[in-house]
C-alpha cells in the first residue's frame, strides 16, 4: 500500500518533509583511509552492499520528497541493482525519477535521483554547464498556475564551474514563488551568497549544519534552500554514517494555495 504525504485539510497550509542525501552509491566509506583501502568498491561489489541499501532506505522512508546524489543506476559495483528503484520499492514512494549523468556502462551508472510521495505534473532533466557529469532534476508539483518547484542538484567541485551552474539554476527558477533547491552544492553557505543564486532570495536552511565528512562533519556543503513563502519549521542533520556525507532533513510549511494544488493533484 502506497504511503501518502500528510497534506491536511483543504484551505489550510501543509507541512512537508524534505531530505537531501549524497549516498556515495552505498559504498560505505566512513573514514579518510577508506578512500584508499576500500577504493575497490567503486568497481567490485561487496556482500554488505544490500545491507547498506536497506539502512539507507530506512532513513529515506520517513520523508515526503527526497533528493539523492551519487546514486548508481545498476552496474557491477551495485550488483546491477538500480538503487533508486530499490529505495522507491522499500519506501513505498509512488514516484521516482533517475537522472543519469555519467554512463560508464557496466562499470558505473552515476545518477541523481528524486523520490516523492507527491506526483509531479512535469519533470525536466538539465545538464549543467561545465565538464560533463553534473545535472539537475526540476520537478513541478500541484497546480501549474501556482506550483511547488523542487530542484535536485549536484554541483561541480571547482568554484568557476559552480558559478556558471548556479547562474543556470537561477535562470530556471526565475519568476517562481515556491521553490526548494536541495542537493550537494560542494560549497559552504557563505560562498553561495556571492553567486548568482543570491538574486533568487532563497533562504538557507543549513548555515550551521555540517554534513561532510560524515565521520567528523566540518563542512556544510549539502544544502536545502527555500523561497521565503515556504517557512522553515525544522532543520536536522541525521547521524547516519553510511556514506561519506550525512543526510540533511528540513520541514517546510507550504501556504494554503500551494497546498490545495497538491491536494487536488494527489
Amino acid at each position: 500500500m502506497e504511503q501518502r504525504a500528510a497534506l491536511g485539510r483543504h484551505g489550510e497550509p501543509a507541512v512537508l518533509t524534505f531530505l537531501s542525501y549524497n549516498i556515495q552509491a552505498a559504498l560505505g566509506m566512513s573514514a579518510y583511509s577508506h578512500y584508499l583501502t576500500k577504493s575497490w568498491r567503486h568497481f567490485i561489489p561487496d556482500w554488505r552492499g544490500i545491507q547498506r541499501l536497506d539502512r539507507i532506505a530506512k532513513v529515506l522512508a520517513g520523508f515526503d520528497v527526497v533528493a539523492l546524489q551519487e546514486v548508481d543506476g545498476g552496474s557491477l559495483r551495485s550488483s546491477f541493482v538500480n538503487q533508486l528503484a530499490y529505495f522507491a520499492d522499500l519506501g513505498r514512494f509512488p514516484f521516482h525519477h533517475q537522472q543519469l549523468n555519467r554512463d560508464l556502462g557496466r562499470f558505473g551508472q552515476f545518477s541523481n535521483g528524486l523520490l516523492s510521495r507527491l506526483r509531479p505534473f512535469h519533470v525536466d532533466n538539465h545538464s549543467l554547464p561545465g565538464l560533463r557529469g553534473r545535472g539537475a532534476i526540476v520537478a513541478r508539483f500541484g497546480d501549474p498556475a501556482c506550483p511547488l518547484v523542487v530542484v535536485c542538484v549536484h554541483l561541480a567541485l571547482s568554484e568557476r564551474a559552480r558559478f556558471r551552474q548556479l547562474h543556470y539554476l537561477r535562470e530556471i527558477i526565475d519568476g517562481e514563488d515556491h521553490v526548494v533547491v536541495m542537493g550537494d552544492l560542494n560549497c559552504a553557505s557563505e560562498l553561495i551568497v556571492d553567486t548568482p543564486l543570491r538574486d533568487a532570495a532563497l533562504v538557507h536552511a543549513t548555515h550551521s549544519h555540517p554534513t561532510y565528512p560524515s565521520w567528523r562533519p566540518r563542512r556544510n556543503i549539502d544544502h536545502v534552500l527555500a523561497s521565503p513563502a515556504l517557512a522553515i519549521r525544522s532543520v536536522e542533520v541525521l547521524p547516519w554514517v553510511i556514506s561519506d556525507h550525512l543526510p540533511i532533513a528540513v520541514s517546510l510549511q507550504v501556504p494554503a494555495d500551494v497546498a490545495d494544488g497538491l491536494r487536488d493533484n494527489a
